[in-house]
Parts: structure tokens; sequence; C-alpha cells
């Protein structure tokens, strides 16, 4: 009975250490070191960033997903949806967000469903129910348009010292492609995760030329455009690229002094087109609290809403013509 006693008690004890040896090289296996290492590998090859949002990475296919759902990336690669594809998934590139076009394709149609069914269940006159689903239809796109304006401006900021990083990199005797690795590890984002994109099609075996163009079509600045540009003239003829780039720099701290002198000249213009652009629709929501009766004539009768189409046809030639005064292109 001892005898069978002790067997059962080696037999336990060696399965008990077998079961956490077990669970040791499960749990390294999926979340250890080597395995983290491999995910963000894998990560960077499936287009998304460290913190696990979209990014602009580079796949080993050098082909973006519209969807995860095979039925719509078909759907959407089809020749007459492409182009309207291409043009989205450009545009969420540029703006840095972490959504496919899939995605931003079902918001777009969820707000169209919400602004078609819920003025009418609301009892809400005709014009704000087509305000409403002229809302849904621009929002999207709208945001999507300043996002990435925010996102290119906050590019054009960090260049001159991309540029001037470049520049000391390259006398301090690096190659260039290190060069490309080391801005994108010490510059901050948005941009060191283009010029990490840069560094990651060369190491994948992308000719230095296409992965520079690649950076200027994912980056539509002229200001990049340039120093591209003298990249691969350099590349072609020779010269002092560090001295160029230094220029570069220089040249493009000056267009950003110019562009901010514009920007505080052309204030009291970009704040009068909001006052007129807000006032009357403020009047209006004030009316409609105060003299509801008085005001909702506007749009039960036929004249009001013809006069409220025109209002707001008038609103929108002035508001365009006002954009075009205070808007300088260098």
């Amino acid at each position: 009975m001892d005898l069978v006693f002790s067997a059962f008690a080696v037999l336990l004890f060696a399965a008990v250490i077998l079961l956490i040896e077990g669970a040791w090289l499960w749990w390294s296996g999926t979340h250890g070191g080597g395995a983290r290492r491999i995910a963000r590998r894998l990560e960077l090859m499936a287009a998304r960033g460290e913190d696990g949002a979209l990014a602009p990475r580079v796949t080993i296919l050098k082909q973006r997903r519209y969807s995860a759902a095979p039925w719509l990336e078909a759907l959407l690669r089809r020749p007459r949806l492409l182009p309207l594809a291409v043009l989205l998934d450009r545009l969420l590139l540029q703006a840095g967000m972490g959504w496919s076009v899939a995605r931003l394709l079902g918001v777009q149609a969820g707000l169209l469903l919400a602004a078609a069914v819920a003025p009418p269940l609301a009892g809400l006159p005709r014009p704000a129910h087509l305000l409403a689903l002229a809302a849904a239809l621009l929002a999207p796109a709208l945001l999507l348009y300043r996002a990435r304006s925010a996102r290119l401006a906050r590019l054009q900021e960090q260049l001159p010292e991309a540029a001037d990083f470049l520049s000391r990199a390259l006398r301090a005797g690096h190659s260039f492609a290190n060069v490309l690795h080391m801005v994108g590890n010490e510059m901050p984002e948005p941009i060191g995760s283009e010029f990490r994109t840069a560094y990651e099609e060369i190491n994948y075996g992308v000719p230095m030329n296409e992965a520079l163009h690649n950076l200027g079509a994912r980056i539509p600045l002229t200001d990049l455009r340039y120093l591209v540009i003298a990249v691969l003239i350099q590349r072609e003829s020779g010269g002092n690229l560090a001295e160029l780039l230094g220029n570069i720099a220089r040249m493009v701290r000056a267009r950003l002094r110019l562009l901010g002198q514009i920007r505080v000249l052309t204030a009291e213009g970009r704040m009068s087109a909001w006052i007129l652009g807000l006032l009357p629709l403020g009047a209006i929501a004030m009316m409609s609290l105060t003299s509801y009766e008085y005001s909702s004539v506007l749009w039960t009768d036929p004249g009001g809403v013809k006069m409220l189409w025109y209002g707001a046809g008038a609103m929108l030639a002035g508001l365009l013509w006002m954009r075009q005064l205070i808007r300088i292109r260098l």
C-alpha cells in the first residue's frame, strides 16, 4: 500500500511539473519576448503601428486591404469601384486614420440611414430632412479632409528638422538608408513613421528611388518633393547631398515664416467669414426658441421655403468668395 501511494505521489508530482512547464511554454510562446518581436514584425507587415492602430506601413505584397471581409474586398476591387476605393484609401493614408475603406463606407451608410429615418420620425419639416441628408453625406468627407490637412500641416512643420537631421547624419558618415532609419526612430510622429516606412520598404528590397517616390506620394507636400528630387538627382549625378539638404531646410523654414505672416494678415478676414456664416444660423435658432410661431413661417409656407433656399445659396456663394479672398497660395 505504501509503495502504491509513493508511486501515485511521484506521478502526481511529475504531472504537476509537466503541467506547469507546459503552461510556461505556452505563455512564453504567445506572450514572451520572442513572440512579441514576431507580433510586432507581423503588425508592421500588416500595416499596423505599435499602438495597434492602422498606420501607413508596408506589406510584403505591397498592397493595402480595403476590407477585412473577403467578399467586400473583392467587391471594392472591381473595376467600377476600384478608383473610388483607391482614392479613399489614399486619403485615409494621408490623414493617418486607422480606418479601412470598408469602415469609412460603413459609417457613411449608417449616417445616411439615420438621416433618412430620424427626421420623419421626429416630425421635422422637409428642409430639415434634406439638411440632415446633406450633413450625413458630407460630414465624413469633411472630417477626413480636416484630419488630412492637420496631419500635412504637422508634417510640414517637422520637415525642416528632418532635413537638418538628414544633413547632420550624412556629414557624420552614415549611409542614406541608415539615415532614414535613424530619422524614423528619433523623430516624433507623424514624420517618424513615414520615414520608417520608407526604410522598411528599402529593407524589404524596394529600390531606393521607388521608396522615395512612394514617400512623396504618401505626403503630398511641395517641400518634401523638393527633398525627394534633390536626393534622386544626387544619386544620379553626385554632389554634396548634406549641404543640399541643409539648404532645403532653410528654404522650408523661410516659407513657414512667410506662411505664418500671411495667416496673421488674413486672420481678420477668416474671423469675418466665420461670424457672417454663423450669424444667420444663430439668429434663426434664437427666433425659433423665442418666437416659434413667427419664425416657423419660413419652413411651413412655400414662399418661406424658397427664401430659405435662396438665402442658403447666397450664404454659400459669399463664404466661397471670402475664402478665395483670404486664401493665398505660395
